[in-house]
């Protein structure tokens, strides 16, 4: 294990991916499940997310979904990674971390994001625009007061109102000056784009003002990350969402995950085959030795605190594998015990 990554924190966030042969439900079922997996392996945090509308992700209620999670585990801290801002009232948004943080407290996180929905029907269908993400400055900040009593409205969020629940922002473009300029931790990607991470890491930093959540920058660096016995095993990993990414990009809808095997045996156009092979490149992914070289790399290149792995795949147990790995070369708790 090298010095960095003995240093630095790791976490998961699982997107509640749906797999081709499986239903929606099985997916958020197999999300707790993988949450309580990753708890006994000595992750910091299980993070959850929200999509709406989208065949392939399950997860559009990420503070319920949350609950679910942090009802299943013990220790782990549970949170969003992210709620969209833009999509939602911060009252409402306050007061359901509120609950949440009154339920189980001092293991809650509010990441929080400024995406508002991935098509222009589902943003019609929930009354927005791509226009109400330029306000994500101004919603977090409402959001903020609700937890600090001093909105000027006169009504009080409860069970919000005097909590203490660690917002994060999840940093793309302008997220980066935002989460600076507001004192938060931030979450930022993808491990492909190393120049555009840096770029963005070294705004943040730049312009960060200390906060009450805050005294210092704090940067989490988040992507897929997938180790097994073999370059190849770890290379297949990829494969199923690599194939769905390639796909919406190409027919504008996000598919369930299909099975590696399927994918290697279809016939591309070569515009799917450019998409494809372009998800499969710069991701962290191979054994151990290769991943914890390539871990180091990216520690020593931003100054991260903490990793946030986002894989997805068909195979649940070759995913949990990956996880127990990974868990190992970063020295976990449960990690070294896992691999025996």
């Amino acid at each position: 294990m090298g010095s960095l990554i003995a240093s630095v924190r790791f976490s998961v966030l699982d997107r509640s991916r749906t797999r081709e042969g499986h239903t929606g439900p099985e997916a958020l079922r197999d999300t707790v499940r993988l949450a309580q997996e990753v708890e006994r392996l000595g992750y910091h945090r299980f993070w959850v997310s929200e999509h709406h509308g989208v065949p392939g992700v399950a997860g559009s209620a990420p503070t319920v979904l949350a609950a679910a999670v942090a009802g299943a585990t013990r220790t782990i801290r549970v949170g969003t990674g992210g709620v969209m801002l833009p999509n939602h009232r911060p009252l409402v948004v306050a007061e359901q971390f509120g609950v949440l943080e009154s339920l189980f407290p001092g293991r809650v996180d509010m990441g929080l994001g400024r995406s508002v929905g991935f098509t222009d029907g589902v943003r019609r269908a929930l009354g927005r625009d791509k226009g109400d993400a330029e306000d994500f400055a101004a919603q977090l900040d409402e959001l903020l007061s609700w937890f600090r009593g001093t909105s000027p409205t006169g009504v009080r969020a409860r069970p919000a109102e005097g909590l203490a629940v660690p917002p994060f922002v999840l940093a793309m473009g302008e997220g980066a000056t935002i989460a600076a300029r507001a004192g938060l931790p931030m979450v930022i990607g993808d491990l492909r784009d190393r120049d555009r991470m840096r770029r963005g890491i070294d705004r943040y930093r730049d312009l960060f003002r200390p906060s009450e959540w805050a005294s210092e920058p704090y940067v989490i660096v988040s992507g897929t990350i997938a180790v097994a016995a073999t370059p190849e095993r770890a290379r297949r990993l990829l494969v199923p969402e690599a194939w769905s990414m390639a796909y919406s990009r190409t027919h504008g809808t996000f598919p369930p995950l299909p099975p590696a095997e399927r994918v290697e045996a279809l016939t591309m156009t070569a515009r799917e085959r450019g998409f494809y092979e372009e998800e499969l490149r710069g991701r962290l992914a191979g054994t151990e030795e290769t991943v914890a070289h390539e871990l180091e790399s990216v520690l020593g290149e931003t100054g991260a605190r903490e990793v946030l792995v986002t894989t997805s795949t068909h195979d649940r147990e070759a995913l949990l594998d990956s996880y127990r790995r990974l868990a190992a070369i970063a020295g976990l708790d449960g990690g070294t015990t896992a691999r025996r």
